[in-house]
């Protein structure tokens, strides 16, 4: 810069021509000293080119390979997405076909429902007739609603839930009235025959009911219980199971916890409480006359026995 202002501003020939010369010099010694470093460090000189000939051929095959990788890349993420796309189409379809395969599966269970439904009512298991019946209405018309070719039995269950709380008022009567008092009667006959038996002439008492499991005593374990706790009466009716290889008529208190659940589960209880209301009268009314002719009976076998023994053979 400094060089060509000089010639720039300079109006003398010679003094151009001067720092021309003198440019020039300084030109053919730069030249003439570059020559000899180039001889001197020809080797250095030569490694250092074709070292950054290498580095150079690298740099541009890493970017080609980086562009090809990028490619791939690009390539492969469209097929990713692709493939999600097909994983997430068979994954709603596997859930589908589970979903189908659930439902007919619970179809042939609820076909054969019916059939288990009249076994255990034959065999008096009430609870697992009232929970299968229950389950199968709620299924019915719930998730299998739309199912046309259920229609029929459908009805046919939603009939028999309908009715079975009679059938477990009835069973809950027969026990709470007529298979307590016939214990009762089977007892003093028991009593009485022994004392026949032993001639014992002291008379028999016909209603001894202290160690009888009553209905009345299950109920009346709740006094036992504190403020703030779990009744006996509750604890032991949550308790409650039903066993298929067992008489459920044995232990008759059982029995009717069992009658109870199952119409709890059937959301019949305040029907039963009516049902027990109305009948109670009647009930004792008849309870009475079982008793009254019971004790008819067992005096007038006593007389006969009594008669026949002060009679000469």
């Amino acid at each position: 810069i400094f060089v060509l202002r000089t010639l720039s501003t300079s109006d003398d020939v010679e003094d151009r021509e001067t720092e021309k010369g003198r440019l020039e010099e300084a030109y053919e010694k730069c030249d003439r000293d570059l020559d000899e470093l180039i001889v001197q460090h020809y080797t250095e000189l030569t490694t250092a080119i074709r070292t950054y000939q290498s580095i150079t051929e690298r740099i541009t095959n890493s970017r080609n390979k980086i562009k090809q990788v990028k490619e791939n890349l690009l390539s492969c993420k469209m097929l990713l997405h692709c493939k999600r796309d097909e994983l997430r189409k068979l994954w709603i379809e596997g859930i589908e076909h589970k979903h189908v395969l659930n439902l007919l599966d619970e179809i042939e269970n609820i076909k054969q429902v019916p059939q288990k439904l009249e076994q255990c009512m034959a065999s008096k298991h009430y609870l697992n007739a009232t929970d299968m019946l229950v389950s199968a209405v709620d299924s019915l018309e719930g998730p299998l609603l739309q199912v046309e070719g259920l229609s029929d039995l459908r009805l046919e269950l939603h009939s028999k839930k309908m009715n079975m709380h009679l059938v477990l008022i009835d069973e809950l009567h027969r026990h709470l009235y007529i298979k307590s008092t016939n214990r009762v009667g089977q007892r003093n006959k028991e009593k009485g025959r022994i004392s026949s038996l032993v001639k014992d002439a002291s008379p028999v008492p016909l209603m001894d009911v202290t160690n009888l499991s009553t209905p009345r005593k299950f109920l009346e374990t709740s006094q036992f219980s504190t403020p703030g706790s779990t009744s006996m009466r509750e604890t032991n009716l949550l308790e409650i199971k039903e066993d298929t290889e067992l008489d459920p008529e044995e232990n008759s208190t059982v029995f009717m916890g069992i009658l109870i659940k199952g119409l709890a589960k059937l959301k019949k209880i305040p029907e039963t409480v009516k049902a027990i209301q109305d009948r109670l009268e009647q009930e004792l009314k008849q309870i009475v006359k079982r008793s009254t002719t019971q004790v008819a009976d067992n005096g007038y076998q006593r007389g006969e026995n009594l008669s026949q023994e002060n009679q000469p053979r």
